[in-house]
């Protein structure tokens, strides 16, 4: 899958650069007893195994199509995003914060502080690289928007949730310096317990974060307002064609769309012209929408796709939605 290649390239690096870190930042952890550095050590534990996890997602996500998925595999990339926040959240925030508040219980403290302070420049200067390589792939893909917007139009959860992951480590490691050196400097072990602290609410905030985005995805998001226009500019080209009415669409995958279209033929139109007309419109979109990969066509009158338009507008209404995923029309 071509489209994910960036992806990939920015997994990668955050998988090479977390699994050396962790190594690193569990020796230190060990050799100096500090809180904050164990929970780095966890923090970059958790992140290797969600590359791992990610990697997985896109794997399966490329299966092709069975008789018990006949619509493929894609929302497996979906499912392993949304584990991913969760491991981030249990493991990651609940670890750090549990292991803060008992060393504010019972502190220690930190012995060695400059051996800390090496692995934690040397763990900076991976993350930053990890990062730089994910910040790169991310802005590739979301042109002229802004990063918040572009995060939550992206129908693919691997090109925002590395760059989160490693900004959350970079900012994680800033806090465990912070606690280690007023631990230090102050002589009270509580700050080194207060930097493991502050290092899960970061990992918290990432995981509640990157878990809403992607539940959205996997329950399913439409198409972006441009493709469902194209769809219909294409559908209404074809001479079968009265009138296309509007268009249904969800997301399987970052490049897998489903497509019900509403469709109000001529009355003189035949059978066999009808179909001849949606082989014509599935070329079409083949052609130069190929993410389109399912559609489905439904003869309709215009009055009856109102009628449904209006329906799902008012359900929407009625939740307090102000992200309808209404028909385009």
């Amino acid at each position: 899958m071509a489209s994910h290649s960036g992806s990939r390239k920015s997994i990668y690096a955050a998988l090479a650069g977390n699994l050396a870190i962790a190594v690193a930042k569990f020796s230190a952890a060990w050799f100096t007893g500090s809180s904050a550095m164990l929970s780095e050590g966890v923090h970059s534990l958790v992140d290797t195994g969600n590359e791992i996890l990610l990697l997985y997602g896109l794997h399966r996500a490329a299966s092709p199509p069975d008789p018990a998925n006949p619509l493929g595999h894609g929302r497996e990339l979906y499912f392993w995003s949304f584990i991913v926040a969760l491991l981030i959240f249990a493991l990651g925030a609940c670890a750090s914060i549990y292991e803060g508040v008992i060393r504010i219980l019972r502190p220690e403290p930190v012995q060695y502080a400059m051996v800390t302070y090496a692995v934690l420049a040397i763990s900076a200067l991976f993350e930053g690289l990890s990062w730089w390589v994910a910040l790169r792939v991310f802005r590739a893909g979301k042109g002229r928007l802004g990063y918040l917007e572009a995060v939550r139009r992206s129908k693919d959860p691997t090109s925002f949730t590395v760059l989160f992951e490693d900004s959350a480590a970079l900012l994680g490691i800033a806090i465990a310096f912070l606690g280690i050196f007023a631990a230090e400097q102050s002589g009270k072990a509580e700050f080194d317990g207060l930097a493991s602290i502050g290092i899960g609410l970061v990992l918290a905030a990432t995981a509640v974060f990157l878990g809403r985005e992607t539940k959205s995805l996997l329950i399913g998001e439409p198409a972006s307002a441009a493709l469902q226009a194209a769809i219909l500019k294409i559908a209404e080209q074809d001479p079968a064609l009265q009138r296309a009415n509007g268009v249904l669409t969800v997301h399987l995958s970052p490049d897998h769309v489903v497509a019900a279209l509403s469709a109000e033929f001529r009355d003189e139109a035949t059978a066999p012209e009808i179909e001849a007309s949606v082989q014509r419109i599935e070329a079409a979109l083949g052609k130069s929408y190929p993410e389109v990969r399912t559609l489905f066509v439904k003869p309709q009158s215009a009055g009856r796709w109102l009628d449904l338009r209006r329906r799902l507008e008012s359900l929407a209404a009625r939740s307090g939605s102000s992200e309808s995923a209404g028909p385009s029309s």
